[in-house]
């Protein structure tokens, strides 16, 4: 699965839109009332961000001030002032990012990038939308169908990507774009989204629109509610960005608010205001990092240690927010230069990603070094204590006999339930720059087999690009076998298939069948 495929626009005699809004996805109609009344929030946390010396890695890419994807290995794909997609590296080099050859069209000229899930991006282009997809921009099988104008995108704890866009709110989920009605109406209008715990702990889609905000969650399977908040909005004030960051170890996440007045924040102890020195203007998280913009000052909240942060030593010049990612680091634009800032030179971690749910009983994670002063050790931890961590590229399991081969590690001692692995650098003056990431261990208790579980799979997502091209031929047992580690590792980044990611059952079943020997 590591050759890129291209998903075919619909042509002439291809099946029609309704295809792709499937009637089995309802959204079901719940009371749009919101409690906007004129009480004061029940809280407030005056916020006293502490003056950090912003870590630097600065780009040669002239970048547009528009929204952009940032992975949290490192990169990310943004819109250069020249209007095209560029994809860079962690240390800010240009890596490849072209065309695919079997598009129908062109880009065009890029006007923003949104993400799709925490390895995938959608670019939008005066010319259509574009799956960008190890170095390749590829055309959805849904392009047709929704088209440009995107207001927003976020991923729900489901894994299930949406869209907000002028014609209405999508889902898309296994592969199938689907617009979610309410009383038969598109849920038009949305002016901001992000996905963030709804009140009473289900995982929810937040949004505004109307004056009014509300929040999606799914009551049943493939079935889902709009539900009214209880947010303290005054009479006449509005809002203008939301931002959600996701749960951690032990912790549940949490839902900010931007409006025309204040910054709200609501979390298990319910809302309170938030009092930075300034007002902010731009709001972006990721993972459980927040960052907001106030003119040319930058603030950032990292929700695990509780404290708020002041970038200072920054280029002269205005500055706007591009986009963040998980490490905590955001990138953005000060007058002509982009970079990406952070608190702290953090590793980054390749192997696994935040939230990822687990059900091998060996991972080879690495840990990938940003440019700038080496450190003196790298250290991997499960719940704070170090694990043996060895060879060149601090693999976790360290290096099998032939001293050349990554050694995958055990996590088969773990107890089933959410952990937390943090990639720590210790330098030589005693700081320390920290990568903190939670997952979810699950393993499977059974041994899946090819014929039994796994050739559905591939019947229904794989098999339309992977028999003869596009993609890889993968249409026999025989030929999965023999790619196995980069169907699983594809799968498990979620960049494949590549018109959307597995549900997290699918993806537990091709790792565990990988890992159990690739039964037949």
């Amino acid at each position: 699965m590591s050759t890129p495929l291209m998903r075919p626009r619909p042509r002439h005699g291809s099946p029609t839109v309704a295809r792709f809004l499937p009637t089995s996805l309802l959204l079901m109609s719940a009371v749009l009332s919101t409690a906007c009344g004129e009480d004061a929030p029940p809280g407030s946390d005056p916020a006293k961000p502490a003056v950090f010396t912003a870590h630097q890695v600065t780009t040669g890419q002239s970048l547009s001030a528009v929204p952009g994807f940032a992975d949290q290995s490192g990169g990310g794909i943004f819109a250069t002032a020249t209007g095209e997609a560029v994809r860079l590296r962690l240390d800010g080099t240009k890596a490849a990012l072209s065309a695919h050859p079997k598009n129908t069209a062109a880009p065009g000229s890029v006007r923003a990038t949104f993400r799709l899930g925490p390895h995938s991006a959608l670019v939008e282009t005066d010319r259509g939308l574009f799956l960008a997809d190890q170095g390749w921009l590829i055309e959805p099988l849904w392009q047709e169908v929704l088209g440009t104008g995107i207001v927003a995108t976020a991923q729900t704890a489901d894994g299930a990507a949406w869209i907000a866009h002028p014609k209405g709110l999508f889902q898309i989920q296994g592969g199938v774009l689907a617009s979610l009605k309410l009383s038969g109406q598109p849920l038009s209008g949305i002016t901001t989204m992000a996905a963030a715990p709804a009140e009473d702990g289900l995982a929810g889609l937040w949004f505004a629109r109307e004056g009014k905000l509300n929040v999606v969650v799914a009551s049943a399977p493939g079935v889902y509610q709009v539900r009214g908040t209880d947010a303290p909005l005054a009479g006449g004030e509005t809002v203008r960005a939301l931002a959600g960051l996701s749960a951690g170890t032990g912790t549940a996440g949490e839902t900010w608010v931007l409006t025309s007045t204040r910054l709200l924040r609501r979390n298990t102890d319910g809302w309170s205001t938030v009092s930075l020195p300034a007002l902010p203007e731009q709001l972006m998280s990721a993972g459980r990092y927040l960052w907001a913009r106030a003119g040319d000052r930058l603030f950032t909240y990292d929700a695990d240690a509780k404290v708020w942060g002041s970038a200072e030593g920054l280029p002269s010049g205005s500055v706007v927010l591009l986009a963040a990612d998980e490490s905590g680091c955001a990138w953005v634009r000060v007058g002509e230069q982009a970079l990406s800032i952070s608190q702290t030179p953090a590793p980054r971690v390749t192997g696994m990603h935040q939230g990822m749910l687990v059900v091998e009983d060996g991972l080879v994670v690495q840990a990938r070094l940003p440019p700038g002063t080496a450190p003196k050790s790298v250290h991997f931890q499960l719940e704070n204590q170090d694990v043996e961590a060895t060879g060149p590229a601090f693999s976790m399991g360290g290096l099998e006999a032939d001293g050349e081969t990554l050694k995958a590690f055990s996590f088969s001692t773990l107890a089933p339930g959410g952990h937390t692995l943090n990639v720590v650098s210790r330098f030589e003056d005693g700081s320390e720059a920290r990568r903190q990431m939670p997952f979810l261990y699950q393993p499977l208790t059974t041994v899946p087999s090819w014929a039994r579980d796994i050739r559905p799979v591939h019947e229904a997502r794989c098999a339309k690009c992977h028999i003869t091209s596009p993609g890889r031929p993968l249409n026999t047992y025989e030929l999965w076998k023999s790619n196995a580690q980069l169907i699983n590792a594809a799968v498990r980044d979620l960049r494949m298939p590549a018109d959307g990611p597995l549900d997290p059952q699918g993806i537990a079943l091709i790792q565990r069948w990988v890992s159990s020997g690739a039964l037949p």
